[in-house]
């Protein structure tokens, strides 16, 4: 498969607006900015197809022609996003069904249904015929298919192809009846043919969650078949050039480690909100990495300057984008690419940042600032491309376990997957240990600790592979709402945490849910585990029995379970299982994960003050060591003995380092 010589650095760029004299002019910009990649066109599909099989290429060719006269490479997008309104007209059958039953009408983008025949022919064949015009074009560099899948339908044809779904899945009706559990409320259907779509029609999308939780795959599954349809022409005509599809920065609507088998690369839009903590932006960023068990990911997508779609769009501050930018690269992105190059004159996303603004001027705050970025990632050059993550922790993480938790009605409203597996990374963020997010099936034996919050479900023989992790030897910290049902949301039967029992040497009796305005109190009961005797907790509340030998590390303070453990640990074989049976404070998160890394011998590769953050990416050309500055005050790095060189500007650092408030450091470690 071809590979990237350099930092892919640009982004999407509509030509298709903008007249000849613009463009000239854009082009004299790009190179000052030091732009290498151009994203095209991946909202131009009427314009190349302006009336069913009739194709307007010969734009497209001048304008690729030219970028690449420039020196500039291009990731070409299939525009299937959008699809003409001569196909939404013509073939009523390709637009969606709401979930309250509406037929939509054209408009919008990634506005069709993914099961549609029609859709899905029209789509291949465009594909096709720029696969034909453009897959050994000197300029090409990736594809780019269609553009932020994640479109729920409910139509006719959708209803049947779910039908169809089951019956492959499970085979007979008795079977499907039977993981429905469809004897409660009366639901057992005697065919396939009764099976309905959760919708509002129905209200199952709320008060039946094993339809829900199967539909959700459903769409995954056709959202995927959807973009193997494109993946599948392009690849015919030039194997060689890697192809992905961006993924939403909404992580949520479909299960990513599904939809990413069969990407070459994975890309993804990186669209923090302005509150969102660095740690936070970081998690996404790993458990990108983690999809395709740690290759290095495409940054698709992410703002110059603000956003326009959020209630309230903030400027980037000065060296915001550049310290988001190395966030990402940090964290495995091999290149840094933006939304957008010229600001759109008019529609949705006029206001939103660009490279070059609507006065065109080069002398702005933005183009400056991607000028000097730009020149840093000229010099770097090849240095970390594909380099991995060294990571001795890995955090469980399931999609098809996120729909289930969240889906259940009960015990609390306000559950939470991503931000419950958001606090257990911090805690690691904080120290600067590396972490790897590992889907059900990973192997686990290479990571000294593995952190599974909230493993509600019970699916790949998830407990049996944590048992024989822990006997042999492993660590595991596991939490409150773990175990409790199979993968099609039937609680298990007998005490809970399931198959977790055992190991973690405790049953759990009952869940308390706190309201937000509620907490309870952890007294600890091992003075040498943590600072404090007394930590806050809240949210929900196990009432645990230890049995088998589990000890107690702290229990409740409050309430008529006062005195009962909330947090223990048990030796199993040749490892131990901690066990948190409530959400604590952030300290004694800190605090315990700090000390069972400790234990583990985990530390990080090198001391920093709090709020630095430090990320290791080694690739053929050696160790690679970031170290972003998200304070707004000088803070120190210690590099101890090791001598490291600035790939930026080539600066040599050892011992003790201040960096400035915002700054960044990228190094390589001279050997």
């Amino acid at each position: 498969m071809k590979k990237a010589d350099r930092i892919y650095y640009g982004g999407d760029y509509n030509p298709d607006q903008w007249d000849d004299q613009t463009i000239d002019e854009d082009m004299r910009l790009f190179k000052k900015a030091g732009i290498n990649l151009l994203t095209l066109p991946v909202f131009s599909w009427a314009k190349l197809e302006p009336d069913e099989g009739v194709y307007n290429f010969e734009w497209l060719d001048r304008i690729i022609d030219k970028i690449w006269e420039n020196g500039i490479h291009v990731c070409l997008a299939t525009p299937t996003t959008a699809q003409p309104a001569w196909l939404s007209t013509r073939y009523p059958e390709v637009l969606p069904v709401d979930i309250a039953g509406r037929k939509r009408t054209h408009g919008m983008r990634v506005f069709f249904c993914v099961n549609s025949l029609k859709y899905r022919e029209r789509a291949a064949a465009i594909a096709e015929q720029m696969a034909m015009r453009y897959a050994h074009h000197p300029a090409l560099a990736m594809w780019h298919v269609s553009n932020e899948y994640g479109t729920y339908c409910y139509c006719p044809t959708c209803q049947a192809k779910f039908r169809v779904w089951l019956r492959k899945r499970y085979g007979t009706v008795d079977e499907l009846n039977k993981r429905w559990h469809t004897t409660f409320w009366g639901r057992i259907v005697s065919s396939f043919e009764e099976v309905t779509l959760p919708t509002e029609l129905n209200d199952d999308y709320r008060f039946n969650p094993a339809i829900q939780l199967d539909y959700m795959r459903f769409v995954t599954d056709s959202t995927a078949e959807c973009f193997q349809n494109e993946y599948d022409v392009l690849k015919k005509y030039n194997p060689e050039i890697p192809i992905q599809t961006n993924m939403s920065g909404f992580i949520k609507k479909l299960d990513q480690f599904t939809m990413t088998k069969k990407l070459d690369i994975v890309g993804w839009d990186n669209y923090p909100w302005p509150d969102d903590p660095a740690y936070f932006v970081a998690m996404k960023h790993d458990i990108m990495r983690g999809l395709k068990g740690g290759q290095s990911f495409v940054l698709t997508e992410q703002s110059p300057n603000q956003q326009n779609w959020q209630p309230y769009n903030l400027l980037k501050r000065p060296g915001e984008v550049r310290r988001l930018s190395y966030q990402a690269m940090a964290h495995g992105a091999d290149t840094c690419l933006f939304f957008q190059m010229r600001q759109s004159v008019a529609g949705q996303e006029k206001f939103h940042g660009a490279i070059i603004s609507h006065s065109g001027r080069e002398d702005t705050r933005v183009f400056r600032e991607s000028s000097v970025l730009g020149a840093e990632l000229a010099h770097i050059g090849d240095t970390f491309l594909n380099g991995r993550t060294p990571a001795r922790v890995g955090i469980l993480f399931d999609w098809n376990n996120w729909w289930a938790l969240e889906l259940s009605s009960g015990p609390s409203k306000d559950m939470d997957y991503l931000k419950t597996v958001s606090l257990y990374y911090e805690t690691l963020y904080r120290q600067n240990i590396g972490v790897d997010f590992l889907p059900f099936e990973a192997e686990l034996e290479k990571y000294d600790l593995v952190i599974a919050p909230m493993i509600y479900m019970e699916k790949n023989n998830i407990g049996e592979k944590l048992n024989a992790y822990v006997k042999n030897g492993g660590t595991l910290v596991t939490t409150v709402m773990s175990g409790l049902a199979d993968e099609n949301d039937r609680c298990v039967f007998g005490a809970y945490p399931g198959k977790l029992k055992n190991m973690l040497g405790i049953w759990v009796e009952e869940t308390d849910a706190l309201r937000p305005y509620e907490q309870n109190h952890m007294k600890i009961e091992k003075a040498d585990m943590v600072s404090r005797e007394e930590y806050s907790c809240d949210f929900l509340c196990d009432i645990i029995h230890p049995e088998g030998g589990a000890e107690v590390l702290a229990t409740y303070e409050d309430d008529f379970y006062a005195g009962t453990p909330c947090v223990t640990c048990n030796t199993f074989g040749k490892g131990k299982a901690y066990y948190i049976g409530t959400q604590p404070e952030q300290k004694f998160l800190d605090e315990l994960i700090e000390k069972i890394c400790k234990d583990c011998n985990i530390e990080s590769v090198y001391s920093a003050d709090e709020g630095v953050e430090l990320t290791v990416r080694k690739s053929d050309k050696g160790r690679i060591v970031f170290v972003i500055n998200h304070n707004n005050k000088e803070a120190e790095v210690d590099f101890g003995t090791d001598k490291l060189k600035s790939l930026i500007d080539e600066r040599e650092f050892t011992g003790k380092n201040a960096i400035q408030p915002g700054d960044v450091f990228v190094t390589i470690v001279e050997e």
